[in-house]
Parts: C-alpha cells; structure tokens; sequence
C-alpha cells in the first residue's frame, strides 16, 4: 500500500484500476515533395475538424452547450489560417508534414503561454491538443479506447481526451498537472466523478487497483482488504445520499422554521433542460446568453436569438427566468467580435462595456428578450455595472428597444429588470443601484477574484480566491442589506450561492434566491431545511466576528450540518 497526496479538482470516491494515457514515440517518418507534404497536412486537418465536429455533438448531448463549447473553439484553432501558415511555412522548407504541425503546435502554445492573461495561457494546452490531434491522424495512430470501468491517468488531460470516453466508463481522473478550472476539472466535476491533480503518474501505475478521493486529494496504491471495503461502503454511502436527496425534487424549499427561499438554476442553454426538469429547480437564476454566440462564425439574428429565448421561457411554464445579456469578453472570446487585443482583459472591454460601444448589438439582444417576454415570466439582467451611470444608459437601451417592436407591432410582456454585483465599486454604490432596479443577483465568481485581486485561475495564489475572506462576506453582507432597504428581490448566481457551509450565512442577511448549477438544488434543499433564521443570525454574527478566511471557514465547519 503507498498514499500519494495532491490536489483536490472534484470531490468524489472512486476505486478501480489504473488506465495510464500514453503517447507512443512513432517512428520518425520520410518527408515527400512539399506538395505531397501539403496534401497530407490538409487531408489531415479536414478529417480533424470533422473528429471535432463530433466531439462536440456528444459533448452537448451528454454534458450540455457550455462544456462542449471547447470543441468548437479547437475546430477554429485546427482551421487558423496563422496557425496553418505556420505548418506551410515548414513543409516548404522540407519537414514532413508531422513534424511541421509539431513545429507549428509548439510555436502556438509558447505565444499563448507567454500572455499575461490567465485565460489566454491556458489556450497553450487546447492548441497543443489540436496539433496533437492533426499529428495522430497523419501518423495513423488509434485513439485511446476503455474496455471497462477505470481510473484515468494521465501528464495532463485534454478536453478530448475527457469527452471521448465512454461515461459509464469514468471512475475518476488522476493528474499530474491542472487546477479546479481546468477543463480536467470541470468535466470532472459535470460528470460528479473524483479528480486529483498534482500526483507523480508514469507507465508504473498502468493496470494497479487504487481508491481515489476527490474530497482528501489522495490516491491509495495497492489498497488492503480493509481500505477497499472501507472504501466501497463510502461509495454506497453516497449512492444513497444521492437517492435520499432526489426524494426533495418535489419538495419547497424553505428553513426548518419555515422561511422561504427560492432556489434557482444557472442554465447555458437548451441543451440543460432535461437536467434542469430533474433537479427540483425553481426557476433560471442566470441564462448565460452568450452560449448563442460562441462556437460560430457571425452575429445570431435576433430572430435566432428570439428563437431560442422563447423556447426556454416556454419550457419553463410560468417559473422565472432570468437572461443576462452578453457577457463577451475576459475568458470569452469569439473572433468575429474582432476585439482588441488587451493587456488585462478581466478589467477591460467586456459584458456591458462592450454592448454600450456596439449600440445595435445590445438592441438585438434587448429585442429578442424583450419579444421572448410575451410567452412567460422574464427578467433582463445586466453584468458587469460599477454604477448608476451605466445603468442609465442601459435602461434608456430599453426604452428604445421597446419603440422599436412597438413602431413594429411586435408584442411584449412584463419584465423585470436587474444588475449583476460583481465589482467593488457595484458594492460600493449597491443603496443607489437598488433604487433604480427590481433586483440583485451577486456574481460571487467575479466579485471574489476583484475583491481579492487573485486570479482563480493562479495555482500559487489560490490560497486568496475564497470567499470566507472577512472583506468578500462584509461586501455580500452590504449587497443584500442594499437590497433589502429598497424592498428589492436579492439572489446570488456565483459558485458561493452552492456552497453549504455558507448558505446560513446568506440566509441571515436576507438573500433570497440561490441560484446554482442544477446537480447541487437538492443538496441545497436540504441544508437550508436544517436551519432555523435565529441560528442562521446567531452564525453570520460569529463569522463577522472573524479576522481571517481560515477563522471563518473552521467555524462554518465545526456549525456544518
């Protein structure tokens, strides 16, 4: 028996074998004449485009719109012409055409990796992967198949690799590279599968039973008799917490004492709905908009985007939902935006800022969300305000949306209007944005990373992106206590709003509506049925009372219930 520690990605149990994922040296290949070197790489990176077109068609079906968005992202990449230049550049010198896309895979990723922005380094691995992919083609070599269920290991796992297998297959993945927001992570965490990352993996694991636990980082090699049943009661613990949970689908939600709370989902799509119907949701707290933008090559209509819209606000019969308008920008990128290059793009032209200097791209979102409010309960929400100025401008935008399908005779419903907080200077001015709005939704995702200047994405100062930091929970405290004196409606659509150890926390101050991933409703559920308000007070008042994130997180652990 060995222990290895390291890093937490997603929480989980797991045991099984270990499938090591290698990539076998292939014989150094003869190049031909440049031409038929040409030929090779364009043969080549047709059938990789294809490949990816697939990938991306079982990753929406299995996963949903926004875990599959990469997939479009790398039949970009396989189809840039700088990158394909690159490539022609080197078979004209002579290289085969391999070695040409290594070559030009290389070139990429030191580009992207030498950026300042967190988002555009981690675009170094999804264009190795591409360039991986296209070399495999050309080189006739198989793609790795799973026999049986396993553990995954791997240097490091691409979003292809993740996708391709088969989920039933899937026990858990094991890394030796890749934070929480890797697309190792993410995945891991859609499919609620174990992953840990930061472990020394080699061909000598290849085949050797081990417990993986996602909630402790650690891999147990060769375990005794006594660990693996330890192990595999733990599993069937949580197979039965699961079933346990399912049975609140149906159920209010509301604390022990009977406060009621409103517990929403945070969609990408429709491609979501069927997980949504699921999980006991009591409505949209967040439709990310731009998943109708990315992953193409021009602007959606507002027809396509009304098409869309109204679907989902017909699917949700009469509950609330609520659709953010576009959030392009930062870690979002679609080239047709054109946009410039910047050296902090997280503090420049993004969401709001961007729509307000592209006056018709913001009216054919207004338009299409506007016309989706005559079949169901709609509210527009704006990301990314600092303060009363900009949300001026933006409900003067809707005022002029509304003549325009009012000169068209277009109908519309009503609606209600509201802002994301997730910058200081939103906290700062919450008292006077609440008098201009119906509601509140806090991006804690954001707000953590501005409030701490700390980079989620940044392993080595992911000790400061949490949100038990004494500044994030007065800055949350603020928010809500904002909205409630305006008797507006406050809801929360960041990761925190998920978090259980906070939930009580946030109930005290008076938030109302939870919005979250749709696997987490009913753990939610039940955690807000375990508490009464008075100790929900009695709780956020010790926690203010705190001086560090490590104070405030052991007290909300020893109250967890």
């Amino acid at each position: 028996m060995q222990q290895l520690k390291g890093v937490s990605i997603s929480q989980g149990l797991a045991v099984g074998k270990i499938v090591v994922l290698t990539s076998a040296a292939a014989p150094e290949a003869q190049a031909g004449t440049p031409e038929e070197e040409l030929a090779r790489f364009q043969r080549a990176q047709q059938q990789a485009v294809r490949d990816l077109g697939a990938l991306y068609e079982k990753a929406r079906a299995e996963l949903g719109e926004a875990e599959a968005e990469i997939f479009s992202v790398h039949q970009l990449m396989a189809e840039d012409e700088d990158f394909a230049d690159l490539i022609t550049a080197a078979i004209a010198g002579g290289a085969e055409a391999s070695e040409a896309v290594r070559q030009a895979g290389e070139q990429c990723a030191a580009m992207f990796s030498s950026m300042d922005d967190a988002y555009m380094r981690e675009r170094a691995a999804d264009v190795q992967d591409v360039a991986a992919r296209i070399r495999r083609i050309l080189r006739g070599e198989a793609e790795t198949t799973l026999t049986g269920p396993c553990l995954i290991a791997a240097e490091e796992l691409t979003p292809s690799q993740t996708v391709q297998f088969p989920r039933a297959f899937v026990q858990g993945f094991l890394t030796a590279r890749g934070a929480a927001n890797s697309h190792t992570g993410i995945l891991a965490r859609t499919l609620g599968v174990p992953a840990v990352s930061q472990l020394p993996v080699d061909a000598q694991l290849q085949g050797r039973t081990a417990i993986l636990n996602g909630d402790e980082g650690t891999l147990i090699l060769d375990p005794d008799e006594d660990q693996l049943r330890a192990a595999e009661a733990g599993i069937r613990a949580r197979q039965a917490q699961r079933e346990a949970l399912q049975q609140l689908a149906k159920l209010p939600s509301v604390t022990k004492d009977g406060h009621a709370i409103r517990l929403y989902a945070n969609l990408a799509g429709t491609d979501d709905l069927p997980l949504l119907q699921q999980s006991g949701a009591e409505g949209v707290g967040l439709l990310r908009s731009e998943f109708l933008y990315l992953g193409r090559s021009s602007y959606p209509t507002e027809d396509e985007l009304f098409a869309s819209y109204r679907q989902l606000v017909q699917a949700m019969d009469g509950r609330e939902i609520i659709i953010r308008t576009l959030d392009i920008g930062a870690d979002k990128k679609a080239d047709y935006f054109d946009l410039p290059p910047e050296d902090n793009p997280a503090l420049g032209l993004r969401a709001i800022r961007l729509c307000l200097t592209r006056p018709a791209l913001l009216q054919t979102q207004l338009c299409a969300i506007l016309r989706a409010s005559a079949f169901g309960n709609v509210g527009v929400m704006f990301p990314m305000v600092t303060g009363p100025a900009e949300l001026a401008q933006l409900k003067a935008a809707l005022r002029d949306a509304e003549d325009t399908l009012c000169a068209r005779g277009e109908r519309f419903g009503r609606y209600q209007t509201g802002v994301m907080i997730e910058t200081p200077a939103a906290v700062f001015m919450s008292r006077e944005l609440a008098r201009e709005v119906d509601f509140f939704s806090i991006g804690t995702n954001d707000l953590i990373g501005y409030t701490m200047c700390a980079d989620r994405g940044n392993d080595t100062i992911s000790n400061l992106y949490q949100v038990y930091y004494p500044a994030v929970l007065r800055s949350l405290k603020n928010i809500i206590e904002s909205g409630v004196k305006a008797g507006i409606m406050v809801g929360m659509c960041g990761e925190a709003a998920a978090d259980p150890l906070l939930e009580p926390l946030l109930i005290s101050w008076g938030l109302e509506e939870f919005s979250m991933s749709a696997p987490s409703i009913l753990r939610a559920r039940k955690t807000i049925s375990q508490w009464t308000k008075a100790e929900c007070d009695e709780l956020a008042e010790k926690a203010l009372a705190c001086n560090t994130a490590a104070e405030v997180k052991a007290l909300l652990e020893s109250a967890a219930r």
